[in-house]
């Protein structure tokens, strides 16, 4: 082992989906930037998988503040005002940027950006192109990241942030052969996404695995509301094999129907002005329910149903769920989708000020790994609005940061090797380790919650956090402390989830009754911050 692989620039960027490449692209008009991705750049992440849309104010019938009104309704009133207020209004001119260099949207037959309706909107306000909105904007994003001087390191993975002081100064890193380095810059982002993978059923790509989390929290960043998890309302659950891919919300937008087991169009139950278009964690809790009170289909699922719809329609509109479905021997032209929920999008993460700053000098993030702009539940569009607004922010915020000295504290990179080499010494297979965390948190921290479940999760995971787990060789030191990282976050998720003593947004209790509504809840935002954790306490008289 050993440090020999040392660089420096002005701003590292870690994680290589939109936020990421959007703030190395912004970072790198004030100097040298590295971007680093444990997958390949814009081929890992979530937004290349993002289907649905962009969410943004082009039409003279919407509005900013209605865009924001939206926001903030939609995320059960959690929301950091100031976050929510800057995704809507620069929205705008981030999809410009992105129409400017090149990507290709659907357009109306004025031959304006096409706008369709999601969930909890009240104007049809979400970008698309066709179904595959998130992949042709990274494809554009790659372009312009190809003809910039950002250095591109794929296959790499922050082990651990360095400080120096109070700051942030860089990160140890490991790269798919073993070989550990270090990384120093002046300014470091984080953009790492999610941490669907916490979850049995995700529509997440294997890296989502929540290494920013747990890299910001051992650094002493201030994180929020990280019991706040979106399960998405529609992921696939049959064929078997297919179980939680994501059935983009765009199909409801288009027209598509929930039917249970009975051909009851259920949600006029649960939400009967807005229907399937209401907003996700009601939509997901009224699916559940269908299921859990013996009207799901066999597979235990619902029905979507857009057979009513014109085939150009769905061909045109939704031809990767026509053809995903294909492949599965369903045509959705002619036969429903099984869909049920699946564990999707983390409202919860680091604490960030407009200006993407975290609360560790020197240390920005932008994207899913964020706290605050969405609250307690995401508006179906403005995740890839989020990557982009903040994604730009962070990346100026970090290229403005003044060049210093960086003093390496030689103890943390000895902590590092220490750590790896008690690796070659442990008991605990990686994967084993990975599948009992996944059903515990799918079983006991899923949509319902209660604080007995919460505790054997709890306790369930600490016992796996003393475990020492197992490598063999260095290509699998990733693997080991991704593997720790999931258990620190799903730590954070459990404790939130107890210190939460309300249902709010996404996150619902059912051993708990309250007096009142997200609107006048005498509750804030759950924090960790180091050691101390809590939740703010909005009003007094509780």
């Amino acid at each position: 082992m050993g440090f020999e692989n040392r660089s420096d620039f002005h701003v590292l960027v870690i994680g290589s989906g939109g936020a990421g490449i959007r703030a190395a692209v912004e970072a790198e008009k004030y100097g040298s930037v590295v971007l680093i991705s444990k997958t390949i750049t814009g081929k890992g992440g979530c937004t290349v998988m993002a289907e649905g849309g962009y969410n943004a104010v082009l039409s003279d019938n919407d509005a900013v503040s209605v865009h924001f009104e939206d926001t903030i309704k939609g995320g059960a009133y959690l929301n950091d005002e100031a976050l929510a207020e800057t995704l809507a209004s620069e929205a705008p001119a981030r999809i410009r940027d992105l129409f400017n260099w090149g990507a290709v949207f659907d357009l109306s037959p004025e031959n304006t950006i096409a706008q369709r309706p999601f969930g909890g909107q009240r104007f049809p306000r979400t970008c698309y192109a066709g179904d595959h909105t998130g992949h042709e904007m990274v494809m554009t994003l790659l372009e312009r990241l190809r003809g910039s001087n950002v250095e591109i390191r794929d296959e790499t993975t922050a082990l651990e942030l360095l400080k120096d002081g109070d700051k942030v100064i860089g990160a140890v890193t490991v790269d798919r052969n073993g070989e550990l380095g270090v990384i120093t810059a002046d300014a470091v982002i984080l953009a790492t996404g999610g941490a669907g993978q916490l979850y049995n059923v995700t529509t997440n790509s294997t890296a989502g695995t929540g290494d920013g989390y747990a890299l910001g929290f051992r650094a002493g960043a201030k994180l929020i509301d990280m019991e706040q998890v979106q399960f998405h309302p529609t992921g696939a659950v049959y064929p078997a094999d297919s179980r939680g891919r994501l059935i983009t919300e765009a199909v409801r937008g288009e027209g598509g129907i929930l039917k249970n087991a009975l051909g009851e169009r259920f949600m006029e139950k649960y939400d009967p002005a807005r229907m399937e278009l209401s907003t996700r964690d009601v939509v997901a809790r009224a699916i559940a329910t269908e299921i859990l009170e013996g009207r799901g289909t066999p597979s235990g699922g619902v029905y979507l149903d857009v057979t009513h719809l014109s085939a150009e329609q769905i061909e045109t509109r939704l031809p990767v769920m026509l053809h995903q479905f294909l492949q599965f021997g369903v045509d959705i032209r002619t036969q429903p989708m099984e869909v049920a929920p699946t564990a999707h999008h983390f409202m919860g993460g680091l604490e960030i000020t407009k200006d993407a700053e975290t609360t560790i000098p020197h240390l920005f993030a932008a994207g899913e790994v964020t706290g605050g702009v969405h609250g307690a539940n995401r508006l179906g569009g403005n995740a890839l609005a989020d990557t982009q607004v903040f994604g730009r922010r962070a990346g100026i915020s970090a290229g403005k940061c003044k060049s210093f000295v960086k003093e390496i504290d030689t103890s943390a990179l000895d902590a590092v090797e220490a750590k790896i080499s008690r690796l070659y010494d442990g008991d605990a297979a990686i994967p084993s380790v990975r599948r009992n965390l996944k059903s515990l948190m799918w079983n006991n921290v899923g949509i319902y919650r209660n604080e007995l479940d919460l505790k054997v999760a709890d306790r369930e995971i600490g016992k796996m956090q003393k475990m020492p787990l197992k490598i063999s060789s260095a290509h699998e030191i990733a693997d080991a402390f991704i593997t720790e990282n999931m258990l620190t976050v799903a730590s954070l998720v459990v404790s939130g989830a107890l210190l939460r003593r309300e249902s709010r947004g996404a996150h619902t209790r059912t051993d708990i009754k309250q007096k009142w509504t997200a609107d006048n809840s005498p509750f804030g935002h759950t924090w960790f911050a180091g050691k101390k954790a809590g939740i703010d306490i909005v009003e007094a008289n509780l």
